[in-house]
């Protein structure tokens, strides 16, 4: 068999290190792929596939991408759940003996991304270790381009659906596993259809938990990380933390502190709850706007986007904390002026967080150094407006900022202010900061005028009129006297070439000018990269500084957007208890009120409790506002819970641990389930799960089954959900089955309601008023006029309710219904009627009397005979 060549051998090698990449082979100005790589990319990318000479037989396949606008081709390589390894040239080309040194300085994966044109502004990109030991998780997430570290274990209660909990609240982009995990065909499945993530296996040895423990202890020594056998969340962070090193290659200094945090320390939303109340995207679009989040969101910086959406994402249970963060925005919303002055200075923020990403991991350039210089030119004018606040939370951002006027004044002093984007190329350095780079662009510049001065200076000392001073690549710089001047040589000058008609000299003065000259270029490049190089390692020194006032600047930027918000909607500040009550004057949806007309919205007001109102059964048409009303309250618990003001006239909000949504129906086809199975899956979930303390929002249970099947069962939830023994949490509960009402006063606890209506001829008018009572019809026909059907349907359905309504079949009452003629084409319903042999009897005998020929005694006895025969029958 033929050799391969010896670069191809180079890359083979490297390639056997990183099958499961695609691999960047770094040529010349070109990264080349090659054989199976090459032949994907090509697909992928849509580039031309090639070929190149390889030392075998047949070509290997081959394409390429320039390496300047490579971001974009990885980005889309990236995006579609490939592992991209970056392989450099590691040593100088004009330096190596035989085939320069290559080797993979960075592998880019789904989790890994830090390049800002591959990510969203407002949104973390976060990567997620799952460690699984038989029932029980342990998990460890990481935004590389923050630094952000979370990690935690489930080791309790229904441990799978926590899993799938945590991962709808950080939603990763990628996900790496333990063989154990990765082998559990029904899990990995579960979890790889409902979430949009890259899974792969990651070798179980960096999952073993004396490495792993020893991998966390090493990076946060300042922690006194402690843990024992079944810290599972250790498990999972040292897999994580191995893994970035492995792909990164760099010391990740950004990542300074492990937040071990228990999921009960926030109010728990699982994957339905989340989806269906809107909070980040909506249900049909997928898209941002008609979200909670597009309402809120009023920050002026990347950072402040992100941490709001992580406050969104999980709301608080602790009444201090809530109230400290009420506290904060209602002071901001108080301080109008000085809410504007903040809100203008933090636009000239930019994301400091990120910024120092690409610091530590080495993808910094000067224009981010000079991004960070301004945005930390602003932290002054920012303290001075909040050193007269009062509220905890923002008297803590204020003393936790920190000015930083070394930093800055370093990048002031060092970096011009317009720099290139590239660093390797000079023009980067400010004059002033540095003599020898100052001396060295002089002399690129001002080369030609230190020559021309030489040479007038020479020819005035010595007199020599026509001396001169050139340049040769050989020789270099020289002074040429002619042979008519050779007396009036000094003997300083050093004799350096004899030619015919002249002789060339030099002199200490011009080989300095020309040492200084020659090269001067390179050299200044090469000194000016060296320069940033430093001023960045000093940047990155002080990490953990400027991360404290980058995470103080995003909250500051929270509370002002959350204070502009309750400002121009008029919004009020709950009052958040311990004690279980949900008192709502005047309640609004946050984000229907947005999308409807200005004073259109109907406000509704709300009262549950953990006594006499624990369960409201909602009855009223299709269209009425039954599923928004309800989504309206869940919404103003959770926005008061991560410390927003909410949309009421009042409100009080007794702490929610959980929030349960089962609203609108979706066939999961996708994992062969019918409407009805997710229903009830989604119902038994929140039967097993919910709390005393939750709150439960449902709407038309039992819909998707039979009358009396969902009638049965809608019933008997209800039951169980009301019983303070099994669970007697706050419920919303709507329904069109109009049976259900019957329980107030049945069952305590029970409340009815329905929204109001008003008939106008065959019309209806929807009031979307919630007023106490159930409600005495359903209005589907009339609704059904509102969205079109025809005429002829809309009369014929009404002809059948009519037939329905006498039937009373809820009761099984038929009744035998003579005289009516069906509609043409039509069966009429209830036409054949079983009727018993005695009953028959006693219609033949009525059929039979001559009534003209019975006397009024006979006649009364023949009705009581045939009325005893009838009771008997």
């Amino acid at each position: 068999m033929a050799a391969v060549t010896p670069m191809m051998q180079q890359y083979l090698d490297i390639k056997e290190q990183y099958r499961d990449c695609i691999l960047f082979f770094r040529l010349g100005d070109f990264y080349e792929m090659f054989f199976d790589d090459a032949e994907t990319a090509s697909k992928e990318l849509e580039i031309t596939l090639t070929g190149r000479d390889c030392g075998l037989e047949e070509r290997a396949p081959m394409c390429g991408v320039p390496f300047h606008s490579a971001d974009s081709y990885i980005s889309r390589l990236i995006s579609k759940g490939y592992k991209v390894a970056i392989c450099e040239q590691v040593e100088d080309p004009s330096l190596a003996k035989g085939i320069v040194k290559r080797d993979v300085i960075r592998v880019v994966t789904p989790g890994t991304v830090t390049d800002s044109t591959m990510l969203e502004e407002k949104k973390n990109n976060y990567l997620m270790a799952v460690y699984k030991n038989g029932f029980f998780f342990g998990i460890a997430t990481v935004d590389l381009s923050t630094g952000e570290f979370n990690t935690t274990q489930i080791n309790w209660g229904n441990t799978y659906d926590k899993l799938k909990d945590e991962i709808a609240k950080f939603m990763p982009s990628e996900m790496i596993v333990n063989s154990e995990f990765y082998n559990d065909s029904p899990l990995l499945a579960g979890i790889a259809n409902r979430f949009n993530t890259y899974i792969s296996p990651y070798d179980d040895r960096y999952f073993a938990g004396e490495y792993a423990f020893s991998k966390v202890k090493d990076r946060f020594k300042d922690q006194g990380i402690t843990g024992g056998e079944y810290c599972l969340w250790a498990n999972a962070s040292g897999a994580l933390l191995e893994y970035l090193e492995q792909t990164q290659k760099v010391n990740l200094e950004h990542i300074q502190s492990l937040n071990v945090y228990k999921i009960e320390e926030f109010m728990v939303l699982d994957v339905s709850t989340r989806r269906n109340l809107e909070l980040t995207e909506t249900l049909r679009e997928k898209s941002r706007k008609g979200t909670l989040l597009w309402v809120l969101d009023r920050t002026v910086t990347s950072m402040g986007g992100r941490t709001l959406r992580k406050w969104i994402e999980q709301p608080l249970i602790s009444v201090p904390d809530i109230n400290s963060r009420l506290n904060a925005v209602n002071e901001m919303k108080d301080k109008f002026m000085a809410r504007m002055e903040i809100r203008e200075l933090l636009k000239k923020v930019y994301d400091i967080e990120r910024l120092m990403g690409k610091v530590i991991l080495g993808s910094v350039n000067c224009r981010d150094l000079v991004a960070l210089k301004n945005s930390l030119g602003q932290i002054p004018y920012i303290m001075n407006i909040l050193k007269d606040c009062t509220s905890d939370l923002l008297v803590m951002n204020y003393n936790r900022l920190d000015a930083l006027e070394d930093v800055f004044e370093l990048i002031e002093n060092a970096i011009v202010d317009d720099p290139p984007v590239a660093v390797k190329e000079g023009g980067i350095i400010k004059k002033g900061f540095n003599q020898e780079v100052d001396k060295l662009r002089s002399a690129t510049t001002e080369g030609k005028n230190w020559i021309a001065a030489l040479e007038s200076a020479e020819r005035e000392k010595t007199g020599i009129k026509n001396l001169k001073v050139g340049y040769n690549r050989v020789f270099g710089y020289y002074i040429e006297v002619t042979k008519s001047y050779y007396s009036q040589v000094p003997d300083s000058y050093i004799r350096k070439q004899t030619l015919a008609n002249c002789e060339r000299y030099i002199t200490q003065e011009l080989k300095e000018i020309e040492d200084t000259i020659l090269g001067a270029e390179e050299k200044v490049i090469e000194l000016e990269y060296r320069l940033f190089l430093s001023i960045k390692d000093k940047i990155a020194s002080e990490v953990h500084r400027i991360k404290n006032t980058a995470r103080s600047i995003s909250e500051i930027d929270v509370i002002c957007s959350l204070a502009e918000v309750a400002d121009r909607e008029s919004y009020c500040m709950p009052r958040v208890t311990l004690d279980g009550e949900i008192s709502i004057v005047d309640g609004r949806h946050p984000v229907v009120e947005k999308m409807v007309d200005q004073g259109s919205f109907v406000p509704n007001d709300t009262v549950l409790n953990m006594d006499e109102d624990r369960l409201a059964i909602i009855t009223g048409p299709n269209m009425a506002g039954k599923s928004t009303y309800m989504r309206q309250v869940a919404l103003i618990v959770l926005m008061a819970q991560i410390g927003s003001f909410v949309p009421a006239k009042s409100a009080v909000i007794g702490i929610v641990d959980r929030i349960f949504t089962r609203v609108g129906a979706s066939d999961d086809l996708a994992a062969g389930q019918s409407t009805f199975m997710v229903e009830m899956s989604e119902v038994a979930n929140i039967l097993n799960n919910a709390t005393s303390r939750s709150l439960l929002v449902l709407d038309e249970i039992g819909r998707g089954t039979s009358t009396f099947d969902g009638l049965s069962i809608a019933w008997s939830v209800i039951e169980f959900i009301s019983d303070k023994e099994k669970m007697g949490c706050r419920t919303l509960f709507a329904t069109h089955y109009h049976e259900l009402t019957q329980l107030e006063g049945k069952i305590t606890g029970i409340k009815n309601y329905c929204i109001s209506v008003k008939e106008k001829g065959e019309d209806i008018i929807f009031l979307r008023k919630i007023i106490r009572g159930g409600a005495d019809d359903s209005y589907g026909i009339q609704v059904a006029r509102l969205a079109g059907l025809p005429g002829p349907v809309i009369d014929r359905a009404k002809e059948i309710l009519h037939e329905l309504n006498d039937a009373d079949i809820s009761k099984k009452e038929i009744k035998a219904r003579r005289g009516k003629k069906p509609i043409e084409g039509q069966l009429e319903l209830f036409s054949y009627i079983n009727v018993s042999k005695t009953e028959n009897e006693i219609l033949e005998e009525l059929k039979n009397i001559d009534i003209s020929a019975v006397t009024p005694l006979e006649a009364l006895n023949i009705i009581y005979r045939l009325q005893q025969k009838a009771k008997k029958g």
